[in-house]
């Protein structure tokens, strides 16, 4: 069943409202992840972590969801289904594993604030953990963006004409599969998820 005209701009609205809001919200966190790690006033340093604490949890946390999933919902119930297409399916492999990284790296933020709120954050102290949540967020944005972009060009072929893609189908497939592994990777490696959350 296809969605009636009015209920797909509706859709569509609040996809792109919640898309753009937690790109935002993840621009203001890298902001202050940067200042927090770059200042050397410790009134400056305790107040951007703290900030980066109320931002996740009260904002980026509750809108990410949201965003990929009035996506999925469109992609159902619209024609351009949820994997039929292949700047879809390029969104679907991307957001959902990135998303579920991102918010499991959530907790160290609320690590950081506690150490902040204590006065622990001197010099070059968690030095590792403070450059990962720069990058984190960094990242995170570049991944809404190419969403983004993949979204508004929405570049032609099917999954069904997988024989016949053209080259910038099989090379975007391509990237936003490695994209979406290097990421995975980086954070299951070393100085990924098991050491910050300790």
């Amino acid at each position: 069943m296809l969605m009636s005209a009015p209920v797909r701009k509706f859709a569509l609205t609040a996809h792109v409202v919640f898309s753009l809001a937690w790109m935002g919200a993840v621009a203001c966190f890298l902001a202050l992840a940067t200042v927090g790690f770059t200042s050397r006033q410790p009134v400056e340093v305790q107040a951007a972590y703290l900030g980066m604490e109320m931002t996740c949890w009260a904002v980026i946390v509750p809108l990410r969801p949201l965003s990929p999933a009035t996506g999925i919902a469109q992609s159902l119930w619209t024609p351009w289904g949820l994997v039929r297409h292949y700047w879809a399916l390029v969104k679907l492999l991307v957001t959902i594993p990135c998303t579920a990284v991102l918010l499991l790296h959530m907790l160290p933020t609320t690590r950081l604030a506690a150490a902040a709120a204590q006065g622990q954050l001197v010099g070059d102290a968690m030095r590792d953990l403070r450059i990962q949540l720069i990058a984190d967020s960094a990242a995170a944005i570049v991944v809404s963006l190419l969403t983004t972009i993949l979204a508004i060009y929405k570049p032609h072929g099917t999954t069904m004409d997988a024989d016949r893609a053209p080259a910038r189908i099989v090379w975007l497939r391509r990237l936003a599969i490695a994209v979406a592994v290097a990421f995975i990777a980086a954070h299951l490696a070393g100085k990924g998820m098991g050491r910050h959350v300790h």
